[in-house]
């Protein structure tokens, strides 16, 4: 999971609503068909303490969202404004808020006051549907009172009290169909409710907290059909549009969503630091010229299966995560062992994990791939490759030419693995191994340069031509050229 670069965190806002929406611009990369953002404030002259931010390309769960709100309702105002919108994605920040340099066309003016004026905002770019959706309940909880529906024109005639808590909800709609303009006019619907809203807290002077989010992503239906267009076929997608799904279609791609299945997970103390998932775990060894395999992988993922990782461990600094298997290749003790570790590199200034090596443990011998050259990650984010192998365009490469794994090959297939920085046991942001530059781009980009090239040359040949400055006239005398010039 390369794409993509990235911090989710909360962020405080100085200046305009600039800052804010370049802020999620760089966050668009996160998986956003998944994530609602949670935007919190408070009334002005009420200040916050600052909340540590979550690691980078961390998602927040239903756990710590809850402690965020926790420790802003602990010391801030007890009179919560939750305006709670159908539908929200980042994309509807940088897509209608202005993020590009058209502030004219910007439809969130009254959250950017908002937001200006408070010296206390909170943003999470990246929270969970689920934690999302269950906000309501978590802000019920804490603040120990019934929700109030409410819209502006009922607020009017309501009287609070700043000494004892509510809990006032605002539903907002969200434009829906493919009709950008109508979710455009419908966020503008919305954010003018805000203003109307902030505009009577303030009249009636009683500090309060509010918090804007969404009960789903936006975006996930237009993320579903991408799915599907990519498993079913090239022409899915577009025969999709509008949510006409052919049966077939939609059938495989239930068929591979159920195959999906959890990682293995290690826990120390309670605490997980290390996940690992593959498509595909295969070892094969080479024997009487003949290579046999052995694919490890229902011993190791689905549903029911829990592998042996004894003899796996992990601290700050190094990892270890052992799978044990039983008669693998005619080796009655078998072990697939991951070891990683993560430093401090000055040139870079910050901290990367890498996989040092994956060992092949079976009756006392010990064959060692090194993974350090090509295998790293920043340190807060999860490693991920489409295919790790030892022996198609290699990704790990045996220690020695004398070392036994020289008889062995390893493939693993949609590989993903992360041994530091884990926060629950879901993998952070994935580094992805694909390069930006492809074969196929860089010889288009050097054939682009000889053409431009072999252009320049000849433009340049054209412009020295000298056309003839004298010529004969048939009435005047011939011209006479000396042998001197």
């Amino acid at each position: 999971m390369a794409s993509s670069r990235i911090r989710t965190f909360p962020q405080r806002i100085s200046g305009a609503m600039a800052a804010f929406l370049g802020l999620l611009v760089l966050l668009v990369t996160v998986r956003c068909d998944e994530q609602v953002p949670v935007i919190m404030w408070t009334s002005e002259g009420i200040s916050l303490p600052r909340q540590p931010p979550p690691t980078a390309g961390h998602i927040v769960g239903h756990q710590q969202l809850a402690s965020y709100l926790e420790k802003a309702l602990d010391v801030g105002p007890r009179n919560v404004v939750l305006f709670l919108q159908d539908k929200m994605s980042i994309e509807d920040f940088t897509m209608y808020g202005g993020a590009f340099g058209n502030k004219q066309d910007g439809v969130f003016p009254n959250l950017e006051g908002a937001l200006r004026s408070s010296s206390s905002p909170l943003v999470l770019p990246a929270v969970s549907w689920p934690a999302s959706n269950a906000v309501i309940g978590q802000l019920q909880d804490q603040l120990d009172t019934s929700p109030l529906y409410m819209d502006p024109d009922t607020l009017s005639q309501l009287r609070l009290n700043a000494s004892s808590p509510a809990l006032l909800v605002f539903r907002l709609p969200y434009g829906t169909g493919s009709d950008l303009l109508s979710a455009k006019e419908t966020l503008s619907g919305n954010d003018e409710v805000i203003g109307q809203v902030i505009s009577i807290m303030r009249s009636q002077a009683v500090p309060y907290t509010a918090v804007y989010t969404g009960l789903q992503p936006s975006r996930k239906e237009a993320a579903s059909l991408s799915v599907e267009g990519g498993l079913g076929g090239g022409r899915s997608l577009l025969q999709a549009k509008g949510g006409r799904w052919r049966g077939r279609e939609r059938q495989q791609w239930a068929k591979e969503k159920r195959e999906v299945y959890a990682p293995v997970e290690f826990k120390e103390d309670d605490r997980t630091c290390m996940l690992l998932w593959a498509k595909g775990l295969t070892v094969g060894i080479l024997r009487n010229n003949r290579w046999e395999e052995h694919d490890l992988t229902p011993a190791t993922f689905g549903e029911g299966v829990s592998p042996r990782l004894h003899g796996s461990d992990c601290d700050k600094s190094k990892a270890r995560l052992v799978l044990n298997y039983e008669n693998v290749l005619g080796h009655r003790s078998f072990k697939l062992v991951f070891v990683m570790s993560q430093r401090h590199y000055k040139v870079s200034a910050r901290r990367w994990f890498t996989l040092d090596a994956v060992e092949l443990e079976y009756d006392g011998t010990k064959a060692t791939f090194n993974g350090s050259r090509s295998i790293y990650a920043p340190a807060e984010y999860s490693y991920r490759c489409h295919s790790v192998t030892s022996f198609r365009w290699p990704l790990l490469v045996p220690r020695s030419a004398k070392d036994p794994a020289n008889q062995w090959r390893v493939s693993f297939d949609d590989f993903q693995i992360q041994g530091f920085n884990l926060s629950g046991n879901e993998f952070s942001y994935a580094s992805d191994c694909a390069g930006f530059f492809s074969p196929g781009i860089w010889m288009g980009l050097l054939t682009s340069l000889l053409m431009v090239l072999v252009l320049t040359y000849g433009l340049h040949m054209i412009m020295q031509l000298l056309t003839m400055d004298r010529f004969d006239d048939p009435k005047g005398p011939g011209i006479s050229v000396p042998q001197t010039e």
